[in-house]
């Protein structure tokens, strides 16, 4: 069997929708029906990936995303009925990797899952350093010097992104599209939330900054000159 997948979903007819073409395409695919029967499978046995409802009876999926985060870092594709851009921020805010809206169609679950897994695939192993800046992917520790730095999913892919392109100007298109699998528009600001959250960890040392604004372009990991 392919990559081990775990639906959760308290609608059997979604879920059943779900397993059915996942398991055609070569996936082994597990069901729970609440947030709390989720947390007990991933303590079991972790999945390769957690396709989780928004709309869970007792536990709602973005808390139940929080406390999955807490135990384990196994990508999370969220699915809602919502797809505005505040919620699709809760959702990233509380540890998913991406949000697909209701209704849609399998093709683009199916993009969402490969490269869910496919990301989580080639960001297995492997140290990145840049400066006195140090990230092991294997581990997932982050190091600026001998100061331990601790970040959510979305704030260490981010900082990896720049860790893989140093010197390299990105834009907001590429950047979001890397991390997030999704371009918000011009009117979003998640990515300069995130950044900010991210120069505050790295910096909060007192270290120089490294990620520096490109205006009108995006943003570039390299030394800030005087």
């Amino acid at each position: 069997m392919g990559a081990r997948i775990l639906v959760v979903d308290d609608d059997p007819m979604l879920a059943a929708a779900l397993r059915r073409p996942l398991t055609y395409e070569g996936y082994e695919v597990e069901v729970a029906t609440s947030g709390e029967d989720a947390l007990a499978r991933v303590g079991e046995h972790a999945p390769d990936l957690i396709v989780l409802d928004v709309l869970l009876p007792g536990m709602d999926g973005l808390t139940t995303c929080r406390k999955l985060r807490d135990v384990t870092d196994v990508p999370v594709l969220m699915l809602t009925a919502r797809s505005e851009v505040p919620e699709r921020v809760a959702g990233f805010e509380a540890g998913a990797d991406d949000y697909l809206g209701k209704p849609f169609a399998f093709e683009e679950l199916l993009v969402s899952v490969k490269a869910l897994l496919r990301r989580r695939r080639n960001g297995a192993g492997g140290e990145l350093r840049f400066g006195d800046l140090t990230m092991d992917r294997s581990t997932r520790e982050v190091f600026r010097g001998d100061r331990p730095i601790s970040l959510t999913r979305q704030e260490f892919d981010l900082l990896a992104l720049f860790l893989e392109h140093p010197r390299q100007v990105l834009t907001r298109s590429t950047i979001l599209e890397r991390v997030w699998d999704y371009d918000f528009g011009r009117d979003s600001n998640v990515l300069e939330v995130y950044v900010g959250y991210l120069r505050r960890k790295l910096e909060s040392g007192g270290e120089p900054r490294i990620i520096l604004t490109v205006r009108g372009v995006g943003y570039v990991l390299r030394e800030e000159h005087p």
